[in-house]
């Protein structure tokens, strides 16, 4: 029984070689000074407008962008390979009737955003798009169509999005259901990043578990 028990964790030490480590969920919340997150502008040649838009609140834990300086990235500035991504977030509602609220996740985005997968987390619901690299050269891609349901709740409401990234796998549920997938990322390792485009938003559980 004991050699058994001895080859079992032998065949699992064996299969952690083979397979990769997976390191434990991090949380990425910053701190009050935004250290270690890095403001991108969209598109990268417009530049930054001089309004701070991001601010942590710490006694609730949450990262809020109110919207009001600019369309930009807020940069998580670590380089990623194959990692999930756990985000709650919510929009702040406004007039009764409003139904352009705007933000995203991104992932597998270039140092300073020219190439960019992106989490939409609109009211119309959540899917990917961007500029992919195919064949070479930059291309857009919209798989709104290919969404299979929208998931995203009202303003006001909390949503949680877990987005994976394996190879050239992209894969995003929304409130436990899987919604989108792109099988051909052409970046296999970028940056992570939160949009800021006009609404206030707030996200919180920011969890980070990198699978290399």
């Amino acid at each position: 029984m004991a050699d058994m028990k001895l080859l079992l964790v032998l065949l699992c030490a064996g299969a952690g070689a083979i397979y990769g480590q997976t390191a434990a969920a991090v949380d990425l919340m910053p701190d009050e000074s935004l250290h270690g997150w890095t403001r991108i502008p969209i598109p990268p040649v417009d530049g930054l407008q001089p309004k701070m838009q991001w601010h942590v609140d710490t006694a609730r834990h949450v990262l809020v962008c109110t919207g009001d300086g600019g369309h930009e990235w807020l940069r998580y500035d670590k380089l990623l390979g194959d990692f999930v991504l756990d985000v709650d977030w919510r929009f702040t509602p406004r007039a009764p009737g409003e139904k352009r609220y705007n933000s995203g996740i991104g992932v597998r985005l270039s140092q300073y955003g020219e190439i960019w997968y992106q989490a939409q987390t609109g009211l119309s619901g959540g899917y990917f798009f961007g500029n992919n690299i195919v064949d070479g050269a930059l291309q857009r891609f919209n798989l709104s169509k290919q969404m299979t349901e929208n998931r995203v709740k009202p303003a006001g409401e909390w949503n949680h999005y877990e987005i994976r990234a394996v190879g050239p796998q992209l894969t995003l549920a929304i409130n436990g259901a899987v919604v989108s997938e792109l099988p051909n990322c052409g970046l296999l390792r970028g940056y992570i990043g939160l949009e800021a485009e006009h609404y206030e938003v707030t996200f919180q559980n920011l969890k980070l578990q990198t699978l290399e």
